[in-house]
Protein backbone atom coordinates (compact mmCIF):
# COMPACT_ATOMS: atom_id res chain seq x y z
CA UNK A 1 0.00 0.00 0.00
CA UNK A 2 3.07 2.62 0.74
CA UNK A 3 4.48 1.32 -2.56
CA UNK A 4 1.12 2.61 -4.17
CA UNK A 5 1.18 5.55 -2.08
CA UNK A 6 4.23 6.34 -3.39
CA UNK A 7 3.51 6.02 -7.10
CA UNK A 8 0.09 8.14 -6.60
CA UNK A 9 2.46 11.08 -5.13
CA UNK A 10 5.38 10.89 -7.98
CA UNK A 11 2.28 10.85 -10.62
CA UNK A 12 0.68 13.87 -8.93
CA UNK A 13 3.87 16.00 -8.72
CA UNK A 14 4.51 14.83 -12.69
CA UNK A 15 1.10 16.29 -13.48
CA UNK A 16 1.04 19.93 -11.91
CA UNK A 17 4.75 20.54 -12.87
CA UNK A 18 3.35 20.14 -16.49
CA UNK A 19 0.53 22.14 -15.57
CA UNK A 20 3.24 24.84 -14.23
CA UNK A 21 5.53 24.51 -16.96
CA UNK A 22 2.73 25.06 -19.32
CA UNK A 23 1.63 27.81 -17.81
CA UNK A 24 4.45 29.50 -18.01
CA UNK A 25 5.36 28.93 -21.66
CA UNK A 26 1.77 30.35 -22.30
CA UNK A 27 2.55 33.80 -20.57
CA UNK A 28 5.66 33.99 -22.14
CA UNK A 29 4.54 33.72 -25.55
CA UNK A 30 1.61 35.91 -24.80
CA UNK A 31 4.05 38.81 -23.96
CA UNK A 32 6.04 38.79 -27.48
CA UNK A 33 4.22 41.43 -28.62
CA UNK A 34 3.59 43.25 -25.51
CA UNK A 35 5.80 46.49 -24.19
CA UNK A 36 7.92 46.70 -21.44
CA UNK A 37 5.90 48.07 -19.27
CA UNK A 38 3.51 44.85 -19.57
CA UNK A 39 -0.15 44.59 -20.79
CA UNK A 40 -0.25 46.92 -23.61
CA UNK A 41 0.58 45.70 -27.33
CA UNK A 42 3.19 47.29 -29.52
CA UNK A 43 1.30 49.13 -32.48
CA UNK A 44 2.20 48.81 -35.89
CA UNK A 45 4.09 52.19 -36.13
CA UNK A 46 5.58 51.13 -32.59
CA UNK A 47 7.23 47.85 -34.42
CA UNK A 48 8.52 50.14 -37.82
CA UNK A 49 10.08 52.45 -35.45
CA UNK A 50 11.29 50.09 -33.48
CA UNK A 51 13.21 48.24 -36.38
CA UNK A 52 13.97 51.28 -37.95
CA UNK A 53 12.65 50.35 -41.50
CA UNK A 54 9.35 49.86 -43.55
CA UNK A 55 9.15 47.15 -45.75
CA UNK A 56 6.91 48.19 -48.73
CA UNK A 57 5.51 45.76 -51.57
CA UNK A 58 6.19 47.02 -55.02
CA UNK A 59 5.56 46.34 -58.87
CA UNK A 60 8.99 45.13 -60.51
CA UNK A 61 7.81 45.04 -63.87
CA UNK A 62 5.72 48.40 -64.04
CA UNK A 63 7.38 51.24 -65.93
CA UNK A 64 6.78 54.54 -64.30
CA UNK A 65 5.99 53.18 -60.87
CA UNK A 66 7.95 50.32 -59.81
CA UNK A 67 10.53 48.55 -62.47
CA UNK A 68 13.88 46.95 -61.95
CA UNK A 69 16.32 48.58 -63.57
CA UNK A 70 18.37 46.05 -65.18
CA UNK A 71 21.94 47.43 -65.05
CA UNK A 72 21.57 48.74 -61.40
CA UNK A 73 19.75 46.13 -59.82
CA UNK A 74 17.33 48.84 -58.28
CA UNK A 75 13.39 48.94 -58.36
CA UNK A 76 12.42 52.85 -59.61
CA UNK A 77 9.57 54.97 -60.21
CA UNK A 78 6.95 57.12 -59.45
CA UNK A 79 5.81 54.24 -56.64
CA UNK A 80 9.20 53.93 -55.17
CA UNK A 81 10.19 57.38 -54.89
CA UNK A 82 7.02 58.42 -53.00
CA UNK A 83 7.68 54.92 -50.55
CA UNK A 84 11.08 56.88 -49.61
CA UNK A 85 9.45 60.53 -49.17
CA UNK A 86 7.41 58.81 -46.83
CA UNK A 87 9.79 57.12 -45.41
CA UNK A 88 11.80 59.90 -44.67
CA UNK A 89 9.20 61.60 -42.77
CA UNK A 90 7.97 58.88 -40.71
CA UNK A 91 12.15 57.97 -39.77
CA UNK A 92 13.83 60.71 -40.48
CA UNK A 93 16.26 58.75 -43.58
CA UNK A 94 14.72 57.86 -47.21
CA UNK A 95 17.30 55.11 -47.15
CA UNK A 96 15.65 53.05 -43.86
CA UNK A 97 13.52 51.11 -46.48
CA UNK A 98 13.50 47.83 -48.26
CA UNK A 99 11.28 47.15 -51.03
CA UNK A 100 10.25 43.22 -52.19
CA UNK A 101 8.54 42.27 -55.34
CA UNK A 102 4.91 42.05 -55.55
CA UNK A 103 2.22 41.02 -57.68
CA UNK A 104 -1.23 42.03 -58.26
CA UNK A 105 -2.21 38.37 -57.22
CA UNK A 106 0.60 37.56 -54.50
CA UNK A 107 0.61 41.50 -52.49
CA UNK A 108 -2.40 40.97 -50.35
CA UNK A 109 -1.32 37.56 -49.04
CA UNK A 110 2.27 38.95 -48.82
CA UNK A 111 0.55 42.30 -45.92
CA UNK A 112 -1.70 39.74 -44.26
CA UNK A 113 1.42 36.96 -43.46
CA UNK A 114 3.47 40.08 -42.60
CA UNK A 115 6.59 39.97 -45.13
CA UNK A 116 5.72 43.11 -46.11
CA UNK A 117 4.49 46.45 -43.67
CA UNK A 118 2.83 48.06 -46.91
CA UNK A 119 1.75 48.54 -50.47
CA UNK A 120 2.59 50.87 -52.61
CA UNK A 121 2.44 48.99 -55.58
CA UNK A 122 -0.38 50.58 -58.39
CA UNK A 123 -3.18 49.43 -56.52
CA UNK A 124 -6.81 50.76 -57.04
CA UNK A 125 -9.36 51.29 -53.55
CA UNK A 126 -12.00 48.97 -53.71
CA UNK A 127 -14.87 48.24 -51.78
CA UNK A 128 -14.08 44.73 -52.16
CA UNK A 129 -10.32 44.91 -51.25
CA UNK A 130 -11.20 47.06 -47.68
CA UNK A 131 -12.64 44.00 -46.74
CA UNK A 132 -9.09 42.70 -46.56
CA UNK A 133 -6.75 45.76 -45.57
CA UNK A 134 -6.96 49.27 -44.76
CA UNK A 135 -6.35 51.98 -47.34
CA UNK A 136 -4.47 55.35 -47.00
CA UNK A 137 -6.25 58.39 -48.86
CA UNK A 138 -5.87 58.58 -52.92
CA UNK A 139 -2.14 58.71 -53.67
CA UNK A 140 -2.38 58.69 -57.47
CA UNK A 141 -6.02 58.77 -59.93
CA UNK A 142 -5.57 56.61 -62.82
CA UNK A 143 -8.44 55.26 -65.21
CA UNK A 144 -8.71 52.12 -67.15
CA UNK A 145 -7.95 52.27 -70.77
CA UNK A 146 -6.81 49.94 -73.93
CA UNK A 147 -3.65 48.81 -75.62
CA UNK A 148 -3.42 47.88 -78.75
CA UNK A 149 -1.07 47.79 -81.75
CA UNK A 150 -1.31 50.99 -84.26
CA UNK A 151 -3.92 50.45 -86.85
CA UNK A 152 -5.93 47.89 -84.93
CA UNK A 153 -9.63 48.34 -85.54
CA UNK A 154 -10.01 48.43 -82.07
CA UNK A 155 -11.03 51.86 -81.31
CA UNK A 156 -13.00 51.91 -78.01
CA UNK A 157 -14.33 49.46 -75.41
CA UNK A 158 -17.51 49.64 -77.77
CA UNK A 159 -15.57 47.77 -80.53
CA UNK A 160 -14.68 44.50 -78.30
CA UNK A 161 -17.10 41.78 -79.18
CA UNK A 162 -17.22 38.04 -78.65
CA UNK A 163 -14.00 37.49 -81.04
CA UNK A 164 -11.76 39.45 -79.19
CA UNK A 165 -9.17 38.03 -77.38
CA UNK A 166 -8.15 40.83 -74.03
CA UNK A 167 -5.32 40.57 -72.38
CA UNK A 168 -5.11 41.23 -68.18
CA UNK A 169 -3.51 40.27 -65.19
CA UNK A 170 -4.52 38.06 -62.65
CA UNK A 171 -5.86 39.62 -59.46
CA UNK A 172 -6.09 42.95 -61.00
CA UNK A 173 -9.31 45.24 -60.79
CA UNK A 174 -9.01 45.51 -64.57
CA UNK A 175 -9.65 41.54 -65.15
CA UNK A 176 -12.93 42.41 -63.24
CA UNK A 177 -14.00 45.50 -64.98
CA UNK A 178 -13.81 43.90 -68.20
CA UNK A 179 -15.66 41.12 -67.75
CA UNK A 180 -18.39 43.57 -66.80
CA UNK A 181 -17.60 46.42 -69.72
CA UNK A 182 -17.14 43.76 -71.87
CA UNK A 183 -18.96 40.28 -71.08
CA UNK A 184 -18.59 38.81 -74.63
CA UNK A 185 -14.41 39.09 -74.32
CA UNK A 186 -12.63 36.23 -74.26
CA UNK A 187 -10.15 37.39 -71.46
CA UNK A 188 -6.15 35.65 -71.23
CA UNK A 189 -5.12 36.49 -67.85
CA UNK A 190 -1.73 36.17 -66.92
CA UNK A 191 0.58 36.35 -63.82
CA UNK A 192 2.10 40.46 -64.35
CA UNK A 193 2.28 42.88 -66.74
CA UNK A 194 5.71 41.70 -68.50
CA UNK A 195 3.78 38.87 -69.78
CA UNK A 196 1.03 40.62 -70.35
CA UNK A 197 2.95 43.01 -72.62
CA UNK A 198 5.06 40.16 -73.74
CA UNK A 199 2.26 38.43 -74.61
CA UNK A 200 0.48 40.98 -76.53
CA UNK A 201 3.54 41.85 -79.16
CA UNK A 202 3.29 38.19 -79.88
CA UNK A 203 -0.04 38.34 -81.21
CA UNK A 204 -2.06 36.20 -78.66
CA UNK A 205 -4.66 38.71 -77.28
CA UNK A 206 -5.87 42.14 -79.38
CA UNK A 207 -6.04 44.26 -77.11
CA UNK A 208 -4.38 44.64 -73.31
CA UNK A 209 -6.60 46.33 -70.54
CA UNK A 210 -5.31 48.03 -67.79
CA UNK A 211 -4.79 51.59 -65.66
CA UNK A 212 -3.56 53.76 -68.04
CA UNK A 213 -0.96 55.09 -66.24
CA UNK A 214 0.86 51.53 -66.39
CA UNK A 215 -0.14 51.43 -70.41
CA UNK A 216 1.61 54.93 -71.06
CA UNK A 217 4.93 53.31 -69.93
CA UNK A 218 4.07 50.02 -72.35
CA UNK A 219 3.62 52.52 -75.14
CA UNK A 220 7.12 54.39 -74.21
CA UNK A 221 9.18 50.98 -74.57
CA UNK A 222 7.56 50.25 -78.23
CA UNK A 223 6.45 53.12 -79.85
CA UNK A 224 4.01 50.47 -82.45
CA UNK A 225 1.48 50.10 -79.69
CA UNK A 226 -1.17 52.98 -78.65
CA UNK A 227 -4.02 53.30 -76.25
CA UNK A 228 -7.15 54.10 -77.62
CA UNK A 229 -10.70 54.79 -76.12
CA UNK A 230 -9.73 56.57 -73.17
CA UNK A 231 -10.77 56.17 -69.46
CA UNK A 232 -13.66 54.08 -69.16
CA UNK A 233 -13.79 53.53 -65.90
CA UNK A 234 -12.15 55.28 -62.38
CA UNK A 235 -9.16 54.04 -60.31
CA UNK A 236 -7.91 55.60 -57.31
CA UNK A 237 -4.54 54.45 -56.04
CA UNK A 238 -4.34 53.56 -52.10
CA UNK A 239 -1.29 52.58 -50.14
CA UNK A 240 -2.56 49.61 -48.11
CA UNK A 241 -1.59 48.41 -44.28
CA UNK A 242 -3.22 45.58 -42.29
CA UNK A 243 -6.51 46.25 -40.74
CA UNK A 244 -6.43 47.78 -37.25
CA UNK A 245 -3.03 49.76 -38.25
CA UNK A 246 -4.78 52.94 -37.53
CA UNK A 247 -1.71 54.73 -36.44
CA UNK A 248 0.19 54.11 -39.60
CA UNK A 249 -2.42 54.33 -41.79
CA UNK A 250 -2.62 58.06 -39.82
CA UNK A 251 1.41 58.87 -40.22
CA UNK A 252 1.33 58.01 -43.90
CA UNK A 253 -1.40 60.21 -44.44
CA UNK A 254 0.11 62.79 -42.91
CA UNK A 255 3.26 62.47 -44.77
CA UNK A 256 1.23 62.48 -47.93
CA UNK A 257 -0.24 65.66 -47.19
CA UNK A 258 2.99 66.85 -46.43
CA UNK A 259 4.56 66.07 -49.73
CA UNK A 260 1.62 67.54 -51.51
CA UNK A 261 2.26 70.91 -49.98
CA UNK A 262 5.81 71.12 -49.87
CA UNK A 263 5.70 70.55 -53.32
CA UNK A 264 7.39 67.51 -53.20
CA UNK A 265 4.78 64.93 -54.84
CA UNK A 266 4.20 67.33 -57.78
CA UNK A 267 8.23 67.23 -58.50
CA UNK A 268 7.94 63.09 -58.26
CA UNK A 269 4.56 63.30 -60.58
CA UNK A 270 6.46 65.35 -63.19
CA UNK A 271 9.50 62.81 -63.16
CA UNK A 272 7.50 59.78 -64.16
CA UNK A 273 4.34 60.29 -65.19
CA UNK A 274 3.17 61.42 -68.77
CA UNK A 275 1.88 64.75 -68.65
Amino acid sequence: MFKNRKFLMFMLFAALSVLVLAACGGDDKGTKDKDSKGGKSTSALEAIKANDKIVWGVKNDTKLFGLKNPSTGEIEGFDVDIAKEITKIILGDETKVEFKEVTSKTRIPMLNNGDIDAIIATMTISEERRKEVDFTDVYFEAGQSLLVKKGSKIKSIDDIDSSTKVIAVKGSTSAINIREKAPKAQVLEFENYAEAFTALKAGQGDVLTTDDSILYGMASEDNSFELVGGKFTEEPYGIAMKKGNDDFVKAVNDALAELKSNGKYDEIHDKWIEK
